[in-house]
């Protein structure tokens, strides 16, 4: 996987592409801005999605007016730190985490989305389609990702790691028999690893939109955020600046 400090120093400052003439904005919105105008997310480091995600929420936040930082950690201290108010909440996550978090508000329009893909040697000609055929193997996961939390919970055979990275390679090894992870994310380590003889499934396990969550202290920005979402999806603009955002990540990866 990309180092911690190669994306620390890499994906520090944003990209932003401004909309002058955004339909949300301090002057011409129905909707009151809230006093706070800066406020302090976490993300889950080290995973390609999140990201993608530092890089584009920012620009939305941006477009009302607001500036966010985004600080990159293990994906359990990110829930914890969430929960406990010492963050504004969490950039990226999936529908299942609101169940979990109570005082977490989930902004309702998804702005990114992953799957839930295994990966295994080609030699082995696995045939994995639903998790039912996971409990048979050795797995790898990235700890504390509720995606994939979810699709183990249950199962005997779970290795936990730090990075995708780290997985990829206990899977050359033959320590475990299937990775799960993202697919692109996991497509992008194996090409920077050159492991060729790695694949993924023919299909996801399963796709999930991804979500801001934002601490309930801060509910009036749900609204804020939700229309400016719900804006930039339906004008194109998303869509552009998801991919500007992919691309950047992909050339560190190559890096």
């Amino acid at each position: 996987m990309v180092s911690p400090n190669v994306l620390a120093q890499s994906i520090v400052t944003p990209t932003y592409i401004l909309y002058e003439n955004s339909a949300i904005n301090p002057k011409n919105s129905p909707l009151v801005l809230p006093i706070t105008l800066h406020y302090n997310f976490a993300s889950i480091e080290l995973l390609i999605e999140q990201e993608v995600g530092r890089i584009v929420l920012p620009q939305i936040y941006k477009n009302i007016g607001i500036d966010i930082t985004i600080k990159p950690l293990p994906a359990k201290r990110a829930e914890l730190l969430a929960s406990i108010k010492q963050s504004d909440g969490e950039i990226m996550r999936i529908w299942s985490y609101a169940d979990e978090n109570k005082e977490m508000i989930r902004v309702p329009t998804p702005y990114y989305s992953l799957q839930t893909m295994p990966f295994s040697l080609a030699s082995k000609q696995l045939n994995i389609v639903s998790k039912d055929d996971l409990k048979r193997y050795k797995l790898a996961k990235i700890r504390g990702v509720k995606h994939t939390d979810n699709i183990t919970n249950g199962l005997s055979h779970v290795v936990e790691m730090n990075s995708t990275e780290n997985m990829f390679k206990i899977l050359q090894s033959g320590l475990v028999d299937v990775v799960l992870t993202n697919t692109t994310g996991g497509q992008l380590i194996l090409k920077k690893l050159g492991y060729q003889n790695i694949i993924p499934a023919k299909m996801p396990l399963a796709v999930f939109p991804l979500y801001h969550y934002i601490h309930q202290k801060n509910k009036k920005l749900v609204p804020l955020i939700n229309q400016e979402i719900m804006r930039l999806r339906q004008s194109g603009e998303l869509e552009t600046l998801i991919a500007l955002a992919d691309k950047q990540v992909i050339s560190l990866i190559h890096q």
